[in-house]
């Protein structure tokens, strides 16, 4: 008990000469003895709620690889009805160059009720469903009909209610999903989010309950592995095209592509682990 009556009063210190939210030590509440904190309390958490500002439209207004690029280390927050704020740090995406792009739902620049939202202005979020059960949302870029699709998400907040999202959706008994496979695929984050139809042509920018906000610690080219695509199927050259990317070593990526990763590192992109 003094451990806590100490920290609460340190919380109460951080109240009274602080303009911050006492993030810190409400997380610190919650750490285990050693140091180990739980991942609601992580570096990215901690450090984004103190700067929480969501990112603007001049973020979105990129190319598509860009933009692709460029969201890896960014957090997406999810505010539910209930008030609940979900939390995850991007670490896997896919760039879809619109009309020239075989793979793109905008192929041949055609412009449909179901994919409007990526011929709209760089922030807009097309979500589309796939065998009729599943989501998947990406972001329109610049480009017409260009969007980026949001692959896998490390979960930094809300994890007990990301949990209870899936359930829903899984059928018959099942084991407690861990950590790593919460929002490990584009169908599993948009469970883990609460992410459906109606979110299509939503904002980023504008929305109340879906945004981003700036990452902490942004990787660097080398820690970005380039790829290619994961279920184009039969489209030719763009089945092969390195439109694919991830945050190397990170454990909740959907798909890791060793040999990619070996040929990166024997051209000296980074060190081969």
């Amino acid at each position: 008990m003094p451990r806590k009556r100490k920290l609460l009063a340190q919380l109460s210190a951080l109240q009274s000469n602080s303009s911050f939210p006492p993030f810190d030590a409400l997380g610190n509440l919650n750490a285990t003895p050693g140091g180990d904190s739980s991942p609601k309390s992580s570096k990215y958490f901690a450090i984004e709620k103190k700067n929480s500002s969501r990112l603007e439209a001049d973020f979105f207004n990129q190319p598509c690889i860009s933009l692709a690029k460029s969201f890896l280390g960014q957090i997406l927050v999810r505010k539910l009805p209930d008030g609940r704020e979900l939390w995850g740090r991007i670490v896997e995406t896919e760039a879809y160059l619109g009309g020239e792009d075989e793979a793109s739902h905008s192929k041949g620049g055609k412009q449909t009720q179901r994919n409007a939202a990526m011929f709209m202005k760089p922030g807009t979020l097309y979500v589309y469903q796939i065998y009729g059960i599943y989501f998947c949302v990406n972001v329109s870029s610049q480009g017409e009909g260009a969007a980026v699709l949001l692959r896998s998400l490390e979960p930094l907040q809300g994890l007990d209610a990301m949990r209870e999202l899936r359930s829903t959706s899984r059928k018959g008994p099942t084991k407690p999903l861990k950590d790593w496979q919460l929002c490990n695929g584009p169908s599993k984050l948009c469970q883990a989010f609460g992410i459906d139809k109606a979110f299509d042509q939503r904002d980023l920018t504008q929305d109340a309950a879906i945004w981003m906000v700036p990452g902490h610690d942004l990787p660097g080219e080398q820690d970005v592995v380039t790829t290619t695509r994961i279920g184009i199927g039969n489209r030719g050259e763009w089945a092969q095209k390195p439109l694919r990317f991830y945050l190397r070593g990170n454990k909740f990526v959907s798909v890791v592509d060793k040999k990619t990763e070996r040929e990166m590192a024997a051209m000296g992109h980074f060190s081969c682990s």
